[in-house]
């Protein structure tokens, strides 16, 4: 089947984080190369990208699904969740409801809905195991929604992929440019699409061994400054992604150039 008018909605994830074009104020992402792929094959293609880093599933809906349904798309790509799982007060079956509510909304106003679990962060964190139960209740309900409203499902969490960081970004929570390629395969090929092997095929050489300085390293580095940029934001009513905008709000022309610019062959 052809798509003609494709619209992303979601989180930091759909928007692209960890994969800046080079000289460039946005990021690229898993979206940006499934856009181009399709347009090959179709001069009329259009995309567009709403998703906003930090956003939850329960604002997910209102906020971006609205001016989703407004571009009259025939395929929608949800990826969303991850927010809801890091979130205080986590409730499995208030997050159950809004991925029933995310999937059901998505395709309400498409013939078509991507949507996609998560993969296990306890392979490259070290506090990762005390987020393993979330993610796997949020997947399991991602898993029964995609089923129940016919969604196509990109299931992440088998992925070996998962144990090599080099897939993730210095984070170890947002993919990295290869991470977003290997996904993208994945979405295109659930699409009917030949993807490029190469972003499937395995990375050379090996990753470099874990070691607890690096760990320490990525906590202050990474973890503390998302510690302390959330305590702030509760004390002064901030939420993640207040003030952020979509990279891509309206249905444009996409090209093979645009995603493959210099420096990222």
């Amino acid at each position: 089947m052809s798509h003609h008018r494709f619209v992303v909605v979601g989180d930091s994830c759909a928007e692209g984080l960890d994969d800046p074009y080079p000289g460039r104020d946005h990021y690229r992402g898993w979206a940006d190369f499934v856009a181009a792929r399709l347009a090959e094959d179709d001069p009329g293609f259009r995309y567009a990208n709403l998703a906003v880093r930090g956003r939850r599933l329960d604002q997910i809906v209102p906020e971006q699904l609205p001016a989703a349904a407004r571009l009259e798309p025939d395929l929608v790509a949800l990826f969303g969740g991850g927010n809801d799982v890091m979130s205080r007060g986590w409730d499995a079956r208030t997050v159950a409801r809004r991925v029933d509510a995310a999937i059901r909304a998505c395709t309400e106003i498409a013939p078509a809905v991507v949507t996609f679990t998560l993969s296990d962060v306890s392979h490259r964190m070290p506090l990762g195991r005390r987020m393993r139960p979330r993610i796997v209740a949020l997947n399991e309900a991602i898993r029964e929604a995609a089923v129940s409203y016919g969604a196509l499902l990109i299931d992440l969490w088998p992925d070996q992929a998962v144990t090599d960081s080099r897939y993730f970004g210095a984070d170890r929570l947002h993919l990295s440019e290869h991470g977003h390629r290997r996904l993208a395969a994945y979405v295109l090929a659930r699409l009917g699409h030949e993807p490029d092997p190469a972003w499937l095929a395995p990375l050379p050489g090996a990753a470099a061994p874990g070691s607890w300085r690096a760990d320490v390293h990525w906590l202050v580095r990474e973890v503390l400054p998302v510690a302390v940029t959330r305590t702030r934001n509760r004390l002064v009513g901030r939420q993640p992604g207040d003030g952020f905008l979509p990279k891509r709000p309206d249905l444009l022309p996409m090209t093979r150039d645009e995603a493959w610019a210099p420096g990222n062959a």
